[in-house]
């Protein structure tokens, strides 16, 4: 096998263990306050990277950093908090509406052109976002799921954000800002209920903070070894891994309507990534 897709599979299954870390801690932790020890964790560790490698800061271009950094950590909320209401599958599954977006995105944005494949795929995308939230539920799930499309949504936004940024910032730069946004964001959202975690509780958070920084590395390693695509559709097996540890630690099973959802999901996201066109920019952080 080669090297760029045993390091996607690895960042793909660093990601899952990262979301099942997630998940245990949501079941004490309020959702801010762990997004909160994952971008100061990760914003240390970047800063003594930046610090050690000679990086600096730029001076230009900072409003653009901001304002990715800004929809990075908005991701973060959403999709932690989409983590710790709905099954893991589910979550993993909204979550990979993101290249979808960014292809809409890139056309209002960038000013690149969307293919007659994408038109075709448009609908399979939004059917099988339906499926999945379920709107004739009428139920709390239906709101946890729209708030996974909008992590999806959010996730976009930045993965765009990066696309402009990535030719005139280091990527050390665009991760530091996203972590420090993640920090600052998610501060006034849990000062009111912050909660001491217990022991196990700082076990979660410092390894949510480590451990999604080494998927980062993983992913961007595998990016270095093979063509972008590849990486893309190898990384879909993330989603048998969330399913995975969701039956293995909370029962956790996907409803008829999730599978179907899923299925279109997947299907028309793997027939978007076959394309080689520019509109679907490398993958952000998790």
């Amino acid at each position: 096998m080669k090297k760029g897709i045993m390091l996607a599979i690895a960042s793909a299954f660093t990601f899952s263990i990262m979301n099942v870390f997630v998940k245990a801690a949501s079941e004490t932790i309020p959702v801010s306050e762990i997004v909160f020890f994952r971008s100061v964790i990760g914003a240390v560790i970047i800063f003594y990277l930046m610090k050690r490698t000679g990086i600096t800061f730029s001076k230009k271009g900072v409003p653009m950093l901001m304002l990715r950094g800004m929809l990075g950590a908005l991701y973060l909320l959403a999709y932690f908090f989409t983590i710790a209401h709905i099954p893991l599958g589910d979550a993993s599954i909204l979550a990979h509406l993101s290249p979808f977006f960014a292809v809409i995105l890139s056309v209002i944005f960038l000013k690149e052109g969307m293919s007659k494949r994408m038109y075709i795929l448009f609908p399979i995308f939004t059917l099988g976002a339906v499926l999945l939230v379920n709107p004739m539920s009428y139920d709390s799930y239906t709101v946890y799921a729209l708030v996974g499309v909008l992590s999806a949504f959010l996730a976009a936004c930045a993965a765009t954000s990066i696309r402009y940024l990535s030719s005139r910032h280091h990527g050390y730069e665009i991760v530091f800002y996203f972590l420090a946004a993640g920090t600052i964001v998610s501060i006034p959202l849990m000062w009111n209920e912050f909660v001491m975690p217990s022991f196990s509780g700082w076990i979660y958070l410092i390894c949510i903070g480590v451990v999604s920084l080494v998927g980062q590395l993983v992913l961007t390693s595998a990016f270095t070894h093979e063509n972008v695509i590849v990486v893309e559709v190898v990384r879909y097996i993330g989603i048998f891994f969330n399913v995975m540890w969701g039956f293995l630690f909370w029962d956790e099973t996907l409803s008829i309507y999730s599978i179907m959802g899923g299925v279109l999901i997947i299907g028309a996201s793997i027939a978007l990534s076959r394309q080689r066109v520019p509109a679907v920019p490398k993958p952000v952080s998790n």
